[in-house]
C-alpha cells in the first residue's frame, strides 16, 4: 500500500554487478588526475561510496575540463538516492565531451534524471542522443520514443496552464508527516484520509470535520475498530458518510497481501471490517479503492494477473442480495499497458480520474479523466499543468459540486533529506473548467420519521432517473437517528422514493433540467403506516396540459406502484385524481376521472387485480393548498393513492 510513495531502494541492485562508470576511461594522461580517478574507483569497488564522491569532488576541482569523473560521480550519486546532485554530475559531463555512441546509456541515464525534476529541454535532448545511439533492438528504445512524445506536451503545457497551482492545506491538518489519498462526503461535512507520523509508523486512517465557519477541524481516528497495529490505508467513504472501503495488508485470513474491506457506520459507530471476499480481492494486490456516492459501486486497483499492464484499474458493484460482483477490468481505453493507479469517481458517476504513466503527459504518473456514457468510458484526458508535473502524481478528489479540489504531493526536497524521505502532504485548489466532471451534482439530505410517532426510521432511499428509468442512487437511512443523502446531477429529472416495510411509499420530484435553484437541500421525510384511510401523493404521473395520456416519464411512477401492490397482496386501493381550480367545473372532474382512470388501466393492464382498484375525479373539489399561486395550483394537480 505505501508503494505510490516510497521511493524504493536501489543502489545494491545498481551496484550489485559491473559498476555503471566501468566504461569510463579518463581522457587525458595527466598522472595526478589518472592517480585520483583510480583512487575513486577503488573506494567505489570497496563500497566506500562517500568517499569515492569525496575524491571525484577533488579530482572535478582540480581538473574542471573532465567529464568522466562527473559521469562516474553522477552514477554513484543516483545509486545512493541523491538524484539531484545526481542529476548535476551527468549534465555537467556530458556537457564536457564530445557526442560518442558508446555513451548511450548515459545518455539515456541523464535523460532519465531530468525528467524527474521537470528540466524538459535537457531530456529531450538526451533521450534523441540515446536514440542516435543505441544498438539497434535496445529495450530501452521504446520508453525514450515514449518520453520524447511527453517532453513535448509537457513544455506546451507549461506554457498554457488550466488554472492555478494547488496550495497547502493549512493546519490543523497537515500535521503528520505523510498524508495522502484525501475522500470527502457530498455535503464536504467529512474529510477522510490516510496519515502516517513517521517513515517507519504504520498507516491510518482520519477523519476531519468541517467546522462551521467551513473550515476544516483537527483530525481525528477514525475508529478503533478500524485502526490497528497493522496499516489501514487508502479509504473511500461513500456521499452519504456511511459506507467505509479501505485497503489493509496481511490481516489475518486475507486473500492476497494486500486486500479491501468494507465498514459500515450506524449512528457513530463503525462495524466491524469485513473482507470483500475472493470475487473481489485477489491473492495480488489490491488498493486505492473509490466508492460511488451511494456506495454501491467500487473502483480499485490491482497488480493480479491477467490484468493489461502493471497495475489496472478494476470495478465490482453491490448485487441485490448484498454479495459483491466479480472484479472486472474496465479495460481500454481506460486502462494501458503501464501503471493505471488510484481511481476516483465523481460523485456525479459518470466522470473518473485516475493516474497513469501509459499515456502522454508529463513523464511520470499524470491524472486523467474519461467520462462515461451508458457503458463505454471516453478516451482519457490530461488533466494539464499545473496538477500534473514533473512529480509522480498521487490521488485527486473533486467534490460534488465541482468547485473544490483536493490532492496529496510530496513537498519540494529539503537540504539533507533524501528523495525517499520528503514529505508527502495534503493540497487543495479551486476547480478550473477543464477539469471539472462533465456533471455537477448537489445532495438532498435530511432525515425519515414514522408520521405517527415522529421516531427515526431505517427506510430504503432510492433515486430513479425518469427520462431512463435508471436506478441511479440506492441508500438506506440510518436506523438510530433516520438521516440519509442522496446526491443529484444538474440537468437531470428525477423520482426519488423512501419505502420501508409496512409504510406508504413516498413520492418526490425533483427536475433539475432547465437548472435553476440547483443548491443543496434538507429534506425530512415522515412516512405513513400502511392502514385503511392513508394516502400518499403520487409526485412522478406527468400529463400534458388538459390531458390525460400518461407521459413516459411517468413509467418509473406506475412501475413502483406495481410493486408496491405486489408487495401488499391484501391492500385494496382508490385512485383519486385531483385538479387547480382553472377551466370549468365539470370539464375539471372530467380531467381528473380520465387521469385517474388512466393510472387505474395502466396498473390492470399490468397484473393488478381490478378488483383491488378503484379510481374516483374529484376534480378541484380538494385542494391541498389555496389555488392562489402557480406553484400552489401545480400541489392541487395530483393524483392519490388511498388506502381502502
Amino acid at each position: 500500500m505505501r508503494r505510490f510513495f516510497v521511493v524504493a531502494l536501489f543502489a545494491l541492485a545498481l551496484l550489485a554487478g559491473p559498476p555503471l562508470y566501468a566504461q569510463q576511461k579518463l581522457s587525458t594522461t595527466n598522472t595526478k588526475a589518472r592517480n585520483l580517478f583510480e583512487k575513486a574507483q577503488s573506494q567505489a569497488k570497496n563500497r566506500e561510496f562517500d568517499k569515492a564522491i569525496e575524491t571525484l569532488q577533488v579530482l572535478n576541482a582540480k581538473f574542471p575540463s573532465l567529464g568522466e569523473p562527473y559521469l562516474v560521480k553522477g552514477s554513484l550519486l543516483k545509486a545512493t538516492g541523491n538524484t539531484r546532485a545526481a542529476y548535476e554530475a551527468y549534465e555537467q559531463g556530458l556537457k564536457l565531451l564530445p557526442f560518442d555512441p558508446a555513451r548511450f546509456l548515459d545518455y539515456f541515464t541523464l535523460g532519465e534524471l531530468a525528467m524527474s525534476f521537470g528540466e524538459y529541454p535537457v531530456a529531450g535532448e538526451s533521450y534523441s542522443r540515446f536514440l542516435k545511439s543505441a544498438p539497434k533492438g535496445h529495450r530501452s528504445i521504446p520508453k525514450a520514443h515514449q518520453q520524447l512524445l511527453n517532453c513535448e506536451f509537457a513544455v506546451k503545457a507549461v506554457a498554457a496552464p488550466t488554472g492555478p497551482a494547488p496550495q497547502r492545506v493549512a493546519e490543523p491538518l497537515n500535521t503528520f508527516r505523510y498524508q495522502y489519498f484525501p475522500s470527502i462526503t457530498a455535503d464536504n461535512r467529512f474529510l477522510l484520509y490516510t496519515a502516517r507520523p513517521t517513515a517507519q509508523s504504520d498507516e491510518d486512517l482520519y477523519l476531519s470535520r468541517q467546522n462551521k465557519d467551513g473550515t476544516l477541524g483537527t483530525p481525528q481516528p477514525i475508529s478503533a475498530a478500524i485502526n490497528t497495529q497493522l496499516n489501514e490505508g487508502a479509504g473511500s467513504i461513500s456521499g452519504d458518510g456511511k459506507t467505509l472501503v479501505f485497503a489493509s495488508c496481511d490481516r489475518p485470513g486475507s486473500v492476497g497481501n494486500c486486500d479491501l474491506y468494507i465498514s459500515r457506520r450506524t449512528g457513530n459507530n463503525w462495524s466491524k471490517p469485513r473482507n470483500l471476499g475472493k470475487l473481489v480481492n485477489s491473492v495480488a494486490w489490491d488498493s486505492q479503492p473509490s466508492l460511488s456516492a451511494d456506495g454501491r459501486t467500487l473502483y480499485f486497483t490491482s497488480d493480479r494477473r491477467g490484468g493489461q499492464g502493471l497495475e489496472d484499474i478494476y470495478v465490482t458493484t453491490l448485487q441485490e442480495d448484498g454479495t459483491w460482483s466479480p472484479a472486472r477490468n474496465l479495460g481500454t481505453p481506460v486502462n494501458t499497458a503501464g501503471k493505471d493507479m488510484a481511481p476516483f469517481i465523481h460523485a456525479s458517476g459518470t466522470t473518473l480520474y485516475y493516474v497513469t504513466d501509459g499515456l502522454v503527459g508529463m513523464g511520470g504518473l499524470d491524472v486523467y479523466k474519461c467520462n462515461l456514457t451508458g457503458t463505454a468510458w471516453s478516451q482519457p484526458e490530461n488533466l494539464g499543468y499545473p496538477l500534473n508535473t514533473h512529480e509522480n502524481e498521487a490521488s485527486l478528489f473533486i467534490a460534488s459540486d465541482n468547485s473544490r479540489g483536493y490532492c496529496s504531493r510530496t513537498r519540494p526536497n529539503e537540504p539533507g533529506v533524501m528523495e525517499r524521505d520528503r514529505p508527502v502532504e495534503l493540497f487543495s485548489f479551486d476547480v478550473p473548467k477543464a477539469v471539472r466532471s462533465r456533471e455537477t451534482s448537489t445532495y438532498t439530505q435530511g432525515r425519515v420519521f414514522d408520521a405517527t410517532t415522529k421516531k427515526p426510521l431505517k427506510a430504503d432511499v432510492q433515486l430513479y432517473d425518469l427520462q431512463t428509468n435508471e436506478l441511479v442512487q440506492y441508500v438506506t437511512s440510518d436506523p438510530l437517528d433516520g438521516d440519509y443523502t442522496v446526491v443529484l446531477n444538474e440537468g437531470r429529472q428525477y423520482a426519488m422514493y423512501a419505502s420501508a416495510d409496512g409504510y406508504l411509499l413516498k413520492s418526490m420530484s425533483f427536475d433539475y433540467t432547465d437548472k435553476h435553484a440547483f443548491d443543496p437541500l434538507t429534506l425530512d421525510l415522515y412516512l405513513d403506516p400502511l392502514r385503511a384511510g392513508r394516502t400518499m401523493v403520487l409526485n412522478n404521473l406527468f400529463f400534458e396540459t388538459n390531458e390525460f395520456k400518461l407521459k413516459p416519464t411517468s413509467r418509473t411512477e406506475l412501475n413502483r406502484l406495481i410493486a408496491f401492490m405486489r408487495q401488499y397482496k391484501d391492500v385494496q386501493v382508490e385512485i383519486a385524481g385531483h385538479t387547480d381550480d382553472i377551466g370549468a367545473d365539470n370539464d375539471n372532474e372530467k380531467l381528473s376521472l380520465n387521469r385517474a382512470r388512466s393510472v387505474y388501466d395502466y396498473l390492470a393492464g399490468n397484473g393488478i387485480s381490478a378488483n383491488r382498484l378503484r379510481f374516483r375525479g374529484y376534480g378541484e373539489t380538494k385542494p391541498l393548498v389555496p389555488n392562489d399561486s402557480d406553484s400552489n395550483r401545480q400541489q392541487n394537480r395530483r393524483i392519490e393513492f388511498r388506502i381502502l
